[in-house]
């Protein structure tokens, strides 16, 4: 199983770096796409991913068109508030990618209306506008793996035990 988490354009390091730690702890492959808002040595980037950077596989992308010419026919979802559709309301294929907007802004309005369809949201109480960028990858991310019955991750360690 791989599901590919894809950030279109992120803007702060600490939320791209937390992305990394998670990706790394998932054997995830994170995608970054388009304009970064900070540079790739960026310190804050690499104080969040920690000592994680050499467990990741990333791939930097210049447009959305080039990521997906890379990996044609994969199925993909798009995360957003305007979506009508829950995020565990669908049955995530083993190898997917999920896009996740910047900061700021969320996805491109012509990339959801490209793929309404696909585009999902996490529910939130209120007025509240979004969450965090990193929680939201963490969230939906993790659903992914639980219907796959967490089978890449490691469930328990040494002198650990499983507690359901």
């Amino acid at each position: 199983m791989a599901v590919h988490i894809v950030l279109v354009e992120p803007e702060i390091p600490q939320n791209t770096g937390n992305i990394v730690r998670t990706c790394a702890a998932t054997g995830s492959v994170l995608h970054l796409v388009g304009k970064l808002g900070f540079r790739l040595e960026d310190r804050y980037l690499k104080r969040a991913g920690l000592d994680y950077w050499p467990m990741l596989e990333m791939h930097v992308h210049p447009d959305v068109e080039a990521l997906m010419r890379a990996y044609p026919g994969m199925p993909a979802f798009y995360l957003t508030t305007k979506a009508p559709q829950s995020y565990v309301q669908v049955d995530y294929p083993r190898d997917v990618l999920l896009f996740f907007g910047k900061e700021s802004a969320g996805l491109p309005e012509t990339l959801l209306h490209a793929h309404w369809d696909a585009c999902l949201r996490i529910p939130m109480a209120g007025d509240t506008r979004s969450l965090n960028l990193s929680n939201s990858v963490a969230i939906v991310l993790y659903e992914a793996l639980r219907q796959h019955g967490f089978d890449q991750l490691r469930t328990a360690g040494p002198g650990l035990r499983t507690v359901f």
